[in-house]
């Protein structure tokens, strides 16, 4: 075992409580799923006949908070909250706001978002009233027609209503564009202006290969090489070293001023800096979005009051967290990489 593994088993971890993986890294940034229930069905994420999970494997909120905190104790620094649609969880605000103590206690710097936008309409004052500062905002066309195809049933007018709402609510946007290949192709230069003109960011994202779908993922897959390329015609793109903390690396577009990001889990593994872990909405944490090696935290979240084997779990989980995962969409691989869905690990 390495010593550094040991040292998380053992809890010695340089004086202090932070997690750090086998290969030094420090883990401060935790996405947290709280549902795998989501009111789209998008054809690169879902299969149309999705079977959910029962309700009673769900962490309850009061466990999801518990859970948050012993992260936070550890050296978590970031939460984003996640889905399937995180807004569609019954009384879901109330966790944002039980974990803005945090926030105001200054040893969180910041929680976070990841919507299709579909509640943001109802929600986004209290987001912010919560110490929610910023948002990311899944959309991939601005058609309607291809919008509705792509989600299955979702209204591009109702997202562009709660995204008129979370600025009006002071929350800063950012978009997400999932690249598919002979899908939305042609709207990648205008949803940058568009994002752009409204102070917007915009990261797009490669499709990844997670759970069976009625789709070929090769089908799909468009690389962001390309993307990247195509918008090279139409913006002066200058290399920054921005970083939000996550996997996203980012463009200047001199036109503009704004940043354009790129997610590259299969042209460029992003692995080398990766800081952070998932946790499922019934306690599963996963080291890595590409393995299927995961630990139960519901198990040890439910065995006392107190958090000492959960925060046992925890640091043993972080000791084999991989160095990267190896994601590969070609003919010959025609499997998902790994066989759970996107929403259920959390987006």
């Amino acid at each position: 075992m390495r010593a550094s593994a040991a040292k998380q088993l053992t809890g010695e971890t340089s004086g202090d409580a932070s997690l750090r993986d086998p290969f030094g890294r420090a883990i401060t940034y935790v996405r947290v799923s709280v549902t795998d229930r989501c009111d789209f069905r998008c054809a690169y994420c879902m299969a149309e006949d999705m079977t959910f999970l029962p309700r009673r494997e769900l962490l309850t909120l009061e466990e999801l908070d518990r859970l948050c905190s012993a992260f936070v104790e550890m050296g978590t620094r970031k939460i984003r909250i996640t889905g399937g649609e995180p807004l569609v969880r019954r009384d879901i605000i109330g966790l944002f706001s039980s974990l803005s103590r945090h926030l105001e206690a200054g040893t969180l710097q910041e929680i976070t978002l990841t919507t299709n936008g579909s509640q943001l309409a109802r929600f986004a004052a209290e987001l912010a009233s919560c110490g929610v500062q910023r948002i990311n905002v899944s959309l991939d066309t601005l058609d309607p027609a291809r919008f509705k195809a792509i989600t299955r049933r979702g209204d591009l007018d109702r997202v562009l209503a709660g995204i008129d709402a979370a600025q009006r609510a002071g929350l800063a946007v950012k978009i997400n564009v999932v690249a598919l290949k002979g899908v939305n192709e042609d709207e990648f230069e205008p949803m940058v202006r568009w994002a752009h003109a409204r102070n917007m960011g915009i990261t797009f994202i490669e499709v990844m290969p997670l759970g069976d779908i009625e789709t070929s993922r090769f089908d799909q897959h468009l690389p962001l090489t390309k993307v990247r390329a195509q918008l090279a015609q139409h913006f002066s793109l200058q290399e920054t070293d921005y970083r939000t903390g996550g996997p996203a690396r980012y463009v200047r577009a001199s036109e503009t001023g704004r940043l354009i990001g790129f997610i590259t889990p299969l042209t460029h593994n992003f692995c080398e800096t990766c800081n952070r872990v998932r946790v499922t909405c019934t306690g599963t944490l996963y080291m890595c979005l590409g393995h299927e090696d995961a630990a139960d935290l519901r198990t040890p979240l439910r065995a006392s009051e107190g958090n000492h084997v959960l925060n046992a779990a925890i640091r043993e989980a972080i000791g084999r967290k991989p160095k990267g995962h190896d994601f590969i969409i070609d003919r010959t691989n025609a499997r998902p990489a790994v066989a759970r869905h996107m929403s259920v690990t959390g987006g």
